[in-house]
């Protein structure tokens, strides 16, 4: 197979390139610089001219507090651009997986995972303009596409909340972190693994809506005190707050977590549980994604 990545650049992206390439396939990485997925001529051009088999939609507006102000914007790359992706798909013959979030839920009301076919009902601009994007892909490439919403996102490669609760554990002695929103803390690795075992299946028995987050739950407070076990650091000096401490402009969902049964319909097993997939990651993280100091 060829596949082509949108988005090449960012924390999943890399490693959805790293981990084909690991796997010997044939991958073309393009960022935005190379490819910008709002414009429809450059879309059509790129998929033309690699050919791919399968299309990995990494691209996106990710910033969920500027989107309420900039809906528009945000829609144009999270609706329209996956949108476009999924016409020069089809026009090409080739298949197509976009990553999506948990955002599309309401977050309220809840206490077991969403399945893959819940309703959908987005509190935020973001979560609207992601929704946009998903039911695009699926109405433009039926039976050739899939969705993965994912959640929750920590890597090696750009920023998050793992690689900042360990650069605060140096620099203060306390931190107060909210305990009142809960979801799956999620390895971008893990998600890159999914994508690149889902491919191949795709558009023979496997096609619609996956979750792709890694399982068990936790709230933030519970990742930060993880964290700094991992880390050698005292658990008790992260401190629980409420969501009310840290006022945001898009609300957060305070329960998030997604059920996998998807995955076992088609003969993959079930995500692995956060803290053993943290326990990997984070040695890699301290290692290669924190900023290195200068001599």
């Amino acid at each position: 197979m060829k596949w082509l990545i949108t988005g090449a650049s960012g924390m999943l992206g890399r490693d959805v390139v790293g981990e084909l390439t690991s796997r010997g396939e044939s991958v073309v990485g393009l960022d935005r610089a190379a490819l910008d997925i709002t414009r429809p001529e450059a879309v059509d051009a790129a998929v033309r001219e690699h050919r791919p088999d399968l299309v990995v939609n990494c691209a996106a507006y990710t910033a969920v507090d500027d989107a309420e102000t900039d809906e528009a914007r945000a829609l144009e790359i999270n609706g329209a651009g996956p949108r476009l992706l999924a016409r020069a798909c089809a026009a090409h013959d080739a298949r197509m997986i976009h990553v999506s979030t948990d955002y599309v839920f309401s977050g309220e009301a809840r206490t077991t995972p969403y399945p893959e076919d819940h309703p959908t009902g987005p509190r935020t601009a973001y979560g609207r303009t992601k929704l946009a994007g998903e039911r695009a892909v699926l109405e433009e490439l039926p039976g050739a596409s899939a969705v993965l919403r994912t959640a929750w996102l920590y890597g090696v490669h750009g920023s998050s909340f793992v690689r900042t609760m360990i650069g605060l554990e140096a620099r203060r002695d306390t931190l107060d972190v909210v305990d009142d929103q809960r979801g799956q803390p999620t390895w971008s690795a893990d998600v890159a693994e999914r994508i690149a075992d889902l491919g191949p299946r795709l558009g023979h028995d496997a096609h619609g809506v996956f979750h792709a987050t890694d399982s068990g739950e936790a709230t933030w407070y519970d990742l930060a005190r993880e964290v700094f076990s991992l880390i050698g650091a005292d658990p008790d000096r992260v401190r629980p707050t409420s969501s009310a401490a840290f006022p945001r402009p898009a609300p957060r969902p305070a329960y998030s977590a997604l059920a996998h049964g998807r995955w076992q319909e088609i003969g993959l097993p079930l995500p692995r549980d956060w803290r053993s997939a943290l326990h990997e990651a984070l040695p890699r993280i301290r290692k290669e994604g924190l900023p290195r100091e200068t001599p």
